[in-house]
């Protein structure tokens, strides 16, 4: 049996129209017009996309980072795989965590106290044995999305700016944080709009047809609120 919507949540429902689609700029306005419902503290602020790839295939798996331009709203823990002058830059710039194979050990014994990780080249040669522990939990460093390199120091303090990351799942869905619903809806609006745009240039070669079918933006227990993408993504084919 269905669990019954609570109040809250109906209520939220009732700001929006069936079967419309919303400007970033009034999807955002209804979303802080929405009771925060059961959320404690600051709620987040995401945008699900459903994709019209086949993540079964290579060619096809989305993957990507953002720079969210006022940042995400979170206090973001990196730790650093390295060591020389990489793994005292890392420290510098205010890793949480900085260290080879003493941190490589740490991790496998199970310590998760951080929301990135980050290692140079050289390093990722030991950090690869990590695969079945950081894989599942999306923290696995990959030089696509700027966590594999040298310079340890400009990944560390963009990772804190708010760059996040994101990556499709097996059914073809996406979710990115946007920010905290705390924000002015403007900084709110842009970040939401930088994710967009964003997730629409990487596109895979190999996707045919439709490629954003879905976009919805929503915070923490409230209704998602469908964006129309086609007025940030010029060529997603809406």
């Amino acid at each position: 049996m269905a669990k019954k919507p609570s109040r809250r949540y109906s209520e939220a429902s009732k700001l929006l129209e069936p079967k419309k689609r919303y400007s970033v700029t009034d999807a955002v306005s209804i979303l802080k017009k929405m009771p925060a419902g059961k959320s404690k503290g600051n709620p987040s602020v995401d945008l699900s996309f459903n994709l019209g790839v086949d993540p079964k295939q290579s060619d096809q798996v989305v993957r990507g980072t953002v720079s969210l331009p006022h940042g995400s709203g979170k206090n973001v823990r990196v730790i650093v795989f390295a060591q020389g002058g990489a793994a005292e830059a890392a420290k510098a710039a205010g890793a949480v965590a900085v260290g080879y194979a003493d941190l490589i050990k740490k991790v496998t014994e199970g310590w998760a106290d951080f929301d990135v990780a980050v290692a140079t080249p050289d390093a990722m040669i030991e950090v690869r044995k990590l695969g079945k522990v950081l894989g599942p939990r999306g923290l696995m460093p990959n030089p696509k999305t700027g966590t594999v390199t040298e310079d340890t120091a400009k990944a560390v303090k963009e990772c804190q700016a708010g760059r996040v990351e994101f990556k499709i799942d097996k059914g073809s869905n996406l979710h990115v944080s946007c920010g905290k619903l705390n924000f002015e809806p403007k900084a709110l609006g842009e970040n939401v709009n930088a994710v967009i745009e964003s997730v629409s240039r990487a596109r895979p070669a190999g996707a045919k047809g439709k490629y954003l079918k879905n976009c919805v933006l929503s915070a923490t227990f409230s209704p998602g609120i469908p964006i129309a993408v086609t007025e940030v993504a010029a060529g997603s084919d809406e």
